[in-house]
């Protein structure tokens, strides 16, 4: 075997998770290393479609020790954002390296070797924060008629790409989003699929800071409403957020049950109807792939099994950027924070050290920035 380096944590992803995670290793002075397969640090950002916006304003857009920097009631583009996380990883001189990607995890005795496209790395502690997701598209996606224009919503980036009639499969936000703007550009469109739920528009008045207590707060494991909330959301995905089925309605959208099936090369919907589309667009989410974690028992039908993102059954292995990981707010930008600290924090009992005085809250704690403590990552480490 050639030269093994040796860190005291590896954090795989530097996208927002990721960096929030390395943040808070390195102010606890632990020597990490942070993966990041794309050739840029906010790459994954940067690929997705033009006029994409985050779903909160600038003020809750914020990883720990660094304000975003746009007006703090806009809602910044996939654009600034990458820039923005690229900036971060940079000012906090954070030790992510590019290009690199983790071929395969498996434990050595009481620590783990990590094989990736640029050497093996040991380290008795991995930060999964990142699952080299792949776009979901259904097997019968095949036998539509090969003159049919298909892509899946990772592949979309502006209505250029489309042509004639447009069905767009799933009426998550994504759908939702390129279904109307599919319409605004002059296609017939339909948007099939069932609804995932949305947000009440009252929620997002005083801006934002109902929607973001609500995210960070209600919307909880450690809530009756965020527990029966969590199983839905796993299923179907993210309630709409700022917009409603109404609004692809009133932008021209035609809505339709989900597809079914495929007949004489066309999608037939639930309800019956056979369409003819010149363009499909599958936004139908992705898939994560921990095929990379040779680790019985770390995954249960290909996802983590963990409690507040501290692997069950695997001690040294952890999971950040996870949907729904703690709370609905887990997913956003801003929300990925407390789980990186609880992690940190899991990570630094572990090892024994003396763990660092919570930060000082901020606006992304709730309406007046009065968070609460995490619960004590010793009750979640498993026994």
């Amino acid at each position: 075997m050639g030269h093994i380096e040796r860190r005291d944590a590896v954090v795989v992803g530097g996208g927002q998770a990721g960096l929030s995670t390395a943040y808070e290793l390195t102010r606890r002075g632990l020597e990490i290393a942070v993966l990041e397969a794309g050739p840029r640090v906010g790459d994954s950002w940067r690929h997705r479609w033009d006029s994409l916006r985050l779903f909160t304003p600038a003020r809750y857009d914020t990883l720990p020790g660094l304000a975003f920097p746009a007006p703090s009631e806009s809602y910044p583009g996939k654009d600034e954002m990458a820039d923005y996380l690229e900036t971060y990883a940079r000012v906090m001189a954070l030790p992510v390296r590019t290009g690199v990607r983790v071929k395969s995890l498996a434990r050595s005795g009481s620590t783990y070797l990590l094989e990736t496209t640029a050497g093996t790395i040991e380290t008795e502690h991995v930060v999964a924060a990142a699952g080299h997701e792949r776009p979901y598209i259904p097997e019968f996606a095949a036998s539509i008629d090969s003159a049919v224009t298909q892509l899946h919503a990772g592949n979309y980036r502006n209505p250029d790409q489309l042509a004639g009639d447009v069905l767009v499969v799933g009426a998550g936000n994504s759908g939702v989003e390129i279904a109307i703007e599919a319409a605004l550009a002059g296609h017939r469109t339909t948007l099939a699929g069932r609804s995932t739920g949305a947000v009440p528009p009252f929620v997002y008045a005083f801006g934002g800071r109902i929607f973001w207590f609500y995210a960070k707060r209600i919307a909880s494991v450690d809530t009756p409403i965020g527990r029966k909330m969590r199983p839905h959301v796993l299923k179907r995905g993210t309630p709409l957020i700022r917009l409603k089925l109404a609004d692809a309605t009133a932008a021209g959208v035609r809505r339709g049950p989900r597809v079914t099936r495929v007949e004489d090369g066309a999608p037939v919907l639930g309800d019956g109807q056979l369409l003819r589309p010149n363009t499909i667009v599958w936004c139908t989410g992705f898939r994560p792939d921990y095929s990379w974690i040779a680790l019985p028992g770390a995954l249960d039908a290909g996802s983590p099994r963990h409690r507040r993102g501290v692997a069950e059954g695997e001690p040294g292995l952890y999971f950040v950027g996870l949907p729904f990981q703690t709370r609905l707010a887990s997913a956003f930008v801003g929300g990925v924070a407390s789980d990186a600290r609880f992690v940190a924090e899991a990570i630094t009992s572990r090892r024994g050290l003396t763990r660092l005085p919570r930060l000082q809250p901020t606006v992304e704690d709730g309406l007046s920035g009065t968070g609460t403590r995490e619960a004590s990552p010793a009750s979640a480490l498993p026994r």
